[in-house]
């Protein structure tokens, strides 16, 4: 269930350092918490079932990397993980979207996990299935109806005959290796496939809840017999069509719904953001809002806690998944959420605004670093873009004067100020700049290109 090659917690910090600048005592709390699950897992006596998880909050301005953090600790530990904002919950007038929803695009998650894991073990006896049905598609097979009678024996050319059948079964062969080449992807066939399924019903009457909804459109779905159509399309369209269909025969879904619960029950983990806006607020004036915001986080309670929810797959325990809460919490503090949901998020951690040289480090090192993502589509056009070490100490510079000035939204002001600077480049590819061209972004560069926006205090357009 739980891998038993694990990283360690200084691992996973190395591992989450690749994507995300600085934030060490965030990284070590997360690292940590994902360790002590492996950990439980291997606890022998009856005290695993004891042992809860530490949930964490976490505290920081908007673009320091709390999202971030969780989403990749998820892809580290191979961990099913839902992401929602505690803010949708409050809409004046939404209907059906509980906060019991999270837990169920959890499972959901959890089940496509182990799914694709599946599909994967099924994939040589799928791809064989899917080179039959093509072929058949190609060149029927003729059955065996014994050998053609033969004339004198001495002559070579009567003992090379062969049944329609062997020679049936010879060109099916010699077309199998031109499938498995790719050779006749572009010849077009005609397979049967299966009918995508209606939209569901709509509600009926009032008084129902998500859960059974889709327990009803489930139930409503498994009846009505399964549709099939003819379809024309090329070989390599029919590869993949068909092999999405032949890997779910050979998969057992009641296997997949059982591993895909204990694997969120375990392992998952559930990301809130924007648990700030729920809070309080200083005032405790007994109307308006702060009931509507009281009451979602009394209804995130028994969830956080530990307790049973229904989804399709079957009813999941939330005891063992582990909740990562954020929150700028600029207008509200942790203190102002109820006591009891203070209690459940035990760890807190401050991240730290992002300083100039912070800035410059997320410009260079991640392995998805702005600058590399712009490096990687121009040269789609032949083009070659590099940048000189004081350039992007000038981007740095100019980002983080931009956020101290305006409005600091953190790492995002750096899609801004390179938006902005790249921009009349983006535009003259391919007829200004032909391929194999070579763009160098220097520091002078830099400086004229975003003196306007440094200078200009009204920015509310490059505002995102």
């Amino acid at each position: 269930m739980i891998d038993q090659n694990l990283l360690t917690p200084r691992e996973i910090v190395a591992e989450l350092d690749k994507y995300i600048i600085g934030q060490k005592e965030a990284k070590k709390n997360v690292a940590i918490a994902l360790r002590n699950r492996w950990r439980r897992m291997h606890v022998k006596s009856d005290m695993q079932r004891e042992i809860v998880p530490n949930n964490i909050l976490m505290i920081g301005a908007t673009g320091v990397g709390k999202t971030e953090i969780a989403r990749r600790l998820a892809k580290i530990a191979d961990a099913p993980f839902a992401k929602v904002e505690a803010s949708k919950f409050t809409e004046v007038g939404y209907v059906g979207r509980d906060v019991e929803s999270m837990v169920r695009d959890l499972v959901e998650q959890s089940v496509n996990l182990v799914k694709q894991a599946k599909k994967e073990e099924v994939k040589v006896k799928a791809e064989q299935a899917v080179e039959d049905i093509i072929l058949d598609a190609l060149i029927p097979p003729v059955r065996n109806r014994g050998t053609v009678s033969t004339t004198e024996v001495g002559e070579a050319q009567d003992s090379s005959k062969m049944s329609d059948a062997e020679l049936n079964e010879r060109t099916r062969e010699r077309f199998r290796e031109k499938i498995r080449s790719g050779e006749i992807d572009d010849r077009k066939i005609e397979v049967s496939v299966q009918a995508p399924q209606g939209n569901g019903i709509g509600m009926i009457g009032g008084g129902m809840d998500e859960a059974s909804m889709i327990n009803l459109q489930d139930m409503l779905q498994n009846m009505l017999p399964k549709r099939t159509k003819k379809r024309k399309v090329t070989i390599a369209e029919a590869k993949k069509l068909l092999l999405e269909e032949e890997s779910a025969k050979l998969i057992d879904m009641d296997e997949v719904k059982e591993e895909a619960i204990k694997k969120a029950e375990n392992t998952g983990i559930i990301f809130i953001d924007e648990i700030d806006k729920i809070a309080g607020g200083s005032k405790k004036n007994g109307g308006g809002p702060d009931v509507s915001r009281e009451g979602v986080q009394r209804d995130l309670l028994p969830i956080v806690e530990g307790s049973a929810v229904n989804t399709k797959y079957g009813v999941i325990n939330t005891d063992h998944i582990l909740f990562v809460a954020a929150g700028a919490f600029h207008v509200a503090k942790p203190s102002d959420l109820i006591p009891e949901l203070q209690g459940r998020f035990p760890i807190r951690v401050e991240l730290n605004s992002l300083t100039e040289a912070d800035f410059y480090q997320i410009l260079k090192e991640p392995k998805n670093a702005l600058t590399k993502q712009y490096e990687a589509l121009i040269a789609s056009e032949g083009v070659s873009l590099e940048y000189s070490d004081e350039a992007l100490h000038e981007i740095a510079r100019i980002a983080f004067h931009i956020n101290a000035e305006v409005e600091n939204i953190g790492a995002r002001r750096l899609h801004t100020v390179m938006s902005k600077l790249l921009n009349d480049i983006l535009f003259d590819i391919p007829e200004q700049i032909p391929p194999n061209a070579k763009v160098l972004i220097t520091k002078e560069m830099v400086q004229e290109r975003l003196n306007g926006l440094v200078q200009n205090k009204d920015l509310s357009e490059f505002i995102l």
